[in-house]
């Protein structure tokens, strides 16, 4: 039965059909039979999620703009959808053709959470596609991956044949050019791989063998000519004239963040010791204030959205965001168009800025403190006060906000119970010194999420705080914020963050433990209805893996890590540098490679 037909009869049958139908506004469809280079673009997690996804919107803009290229976009089924799937022996086929994945040339995972990686190897097997580089013949699709975990992808190693460091827009169109031009020489696919490994930010991981001694990591070997000791990323240098989504596709569903995006400025000069974004996405490179009011006026056009996201890591850092926001205010103000901000900076927001957001609010303004006390803030280069947070709340309120969002996080490097317990100390007092300074009460979400050591950072040295002192700390903060009133208190459970930390500085020998976790169903390990900690500890149990040697062991400093061939734009002398100051409780801050 043809696939159109297998669908007519499937998609009844599950909770959220729209995931799966395609022909959304905006959405691109071209020939298969008349471009010569057909690529597609998988999100290992829901449509909901990955419609989100700014990057995602930017590739299928870039590779769909091209006459002899096509972009199409492919999801991770639910649960529902695969039961049926497999049952009825349908692949995994991508939304505009509703072709299978495997007849693609090119297949592009984005990477973008650790805890997707048993999904990544799930869809492969959906689409019939083998999960080794090495068992693929030259009639299978390319497999590359992208996204921030492409910094240390060694877990995925031997499921790719290759990655793409860095800003896809600069690199991809290279890539798929040379591909082409190598295929129609009729290179075959190790000719190809060669050939390609000589593109700036491309890493081919069968190119290189990881070697252990005493049960750790000591060192990549190269075993190809044509590997380069270090891949260094690809840098976009002029994000001002670069192409941007202006009709991004509009999804049938409401999506996780169902508005339009403008990206204001790519990088962060902060340079904060536990944040690998403003890492690996340095340097910043900024858009002009008439590009973006372009970009806005175009997407709102072309999408009918009535609420458009401002987005970089840092949004208040953007020169002149409040008279930015004023400009397109008052150019949208009949069209009733709401701005936000996703990211909000303490000592960066101003009573005219809360202003300028009072029309547009949804409930509540997000702020990021980090940590309890400013002792903790200087150990992780976040330089704010508390008096940085009572004045940037204090203007909120006086523009007629009174909820609040604060993120902290516990286990931070150098944290004590006495930090654990200032983030209750420090929400009973912002709420008290509003009541008496602006006689309002104001209610206060604060999430206290649990520190995981990244690659490329200041802190990829230091060990995760174990599961059982999380769990500890976790209540001494219940206990403390137990007796405030207007304050809600959520955190994250200390297995999932556990588990990703384990793969933020796992190496190749997590590989085959992926294979076993996908056949025992783990998938969505980032949703909690779907995540088992159990099941995970008795695959590593089986597999012989300790996984607490990469979540909780300290690294040394001139030990060799399983990303040190990857380039990330801060070179680990820079990381050492701050690493040690850190521990000196120094708040200076270096962001220059």
């Amino acid at each position: 039965m043809h696939l159109e037909k297998q669908l007519e009869t499937l998609l009844p049958q599950v909770q959220k059909p729209a995931r799966y139908l395609g022909n959304e506004w905006n959405a691109v469809k071209k020939d298969h039979r008349t471009t010569a280079v057909r690529m597609a673009f998988a999100f290992p997690d829901l449509y909901e999620v990955g419609m989100s996804n700014l990057g995602l919107k930017i590739i299928y803009e870039i590779v769909n703009r091209h006459p002899e290229m096509l972009l199409e976009r492919v999801f991770a089924p639910a649960a529902d959808m695969e039961a049926l799937m497999r049952q009825q022996q349908v692949p995994l086929f991508a939304l505009e053709s509703r072709r299978p994945l495997r007849e693609f040339d090119l297949v592009g995972f984005t990477l973008q959470y650790e805890l997707s990686y048993s999904n990544v190897l799930n869809m492969l097997d959906l689409a019939g596609i083998p999960f080794h580089s090495s068992a693929r013949s030259g009639g299978e699709p390319l497999i590359i991956g992208g996204g921030p975990c492409a910094f240390n992808p060694e877990p995925l190693a031997p499921f790719f044949d290759l990655f793409l460091l860095g800003d896809g827009e600069e690199g991809l169109p290279e890539l798929l050019e040379r591909w082409l031009a190598l295929r129609q020489s009729g290179a075959g696919r190790d000719e190809i791989l060669a050939a390609l490994a000589a593109v700036e930010g491309v890493y081919i991981p069968g190119f290189y063998r990881p070697r252990y001694s005493g049960g750790s990591f000591s060192g990549m070997e190269l075993i190809h000519p044509d590997a380069s000791p270090t891949v260094r990323k690809r840098v976009l240098r002029d994000l001002d004239s670069s192409r941007f989504p202006l009709a991004p596709v509009v999804p049938y569903i409401e999506a996780v963040h169902d508005r339009g995006i403008v990206e204001l400025f790519r990088g962060c000069g902060r340079g904060c010791r536990f944040c690998q974004a403003g890492m690996i996405y340095r340097p910043v490179r900024r858009r002009r204030p008439e590009t973006l009011k372009k970009i806005a006026r175009e997407i709102l056009r072309s999408t009918g959205y009535d609420e458009l996201s401002l987005s970089s890591l840092s949004s208040c850092d953007y020169p002149g965001i409040d008279e930015l926001i004023a400009e397109l205010n008052r150019e949208h103000e009949a069209e009733k168009v709401r701005f936000s901000l996703p990211s909000l900076r303490l000592d960066s927001f101003s009573v005219a800025l809360a202003g300028q957001f009072r029309q547009g609010r949804r409930g509540s303004l997000t702020f990021a403190p980090e940590a309890g006390t400013e002792r903790l803030r200087r150990v992780i280069g976040k330089d704010i006060s508390n008096e940085d947070l009572f004045t940037a709340i204090d203007a909120a309120v006086s523009a007629g906000w009174n909820q609040f969002k604060l993120y902290f996080m516990i286990g931070l490097p150098a944290e004590e119970d006495e930090d654990v317990a200032a983030i209750a100390t420090l929400c009973d007092e912002l709420r008290r010194r509003i009541k008496d300074e602006r006689d309002r009460w104001i209610r206060l979400s604060v999430s206290a999420a649990i520190f995981v050591p990244k690659a490329h950072t200041p802190f990829q040295w230091e060990p995760q705080l174990s599961r059982s002192e999380v769990g500890r700390r976790q209540a001494l903060l219940r206990s403390c914020t137990g007796g405030l009133k207007g304050v809600k208190l959520s955190w994250h459970d200390p297995g999932s963050s556990f588990l990703e930390a384990v793969f933020a500085r796992g190496d190749r020998r997590l590989a085959p433990l992926l294979v076993r976790a996908r056949e025992r169903g783990c998938r969505f390990d980032g949703w909690s209805e779907h995540f088992s900690l159990k099941r995970w500890l008795d695959l590593f149990e089986e597999m012989g893996i300790n996984p607490e040697e990469y979540a909780y062991r300290r690294f040394g400093e001139e030990e060799p890590l399983p990303w040190d061939h990857l380039e990330s734009g801060a070179s680990k002398k820079l990381l050492i540098r701050e690493y040690r100051r850190a521990r000196q409780d120094n708040p200076s801050v270096e962001v220059s490679r």
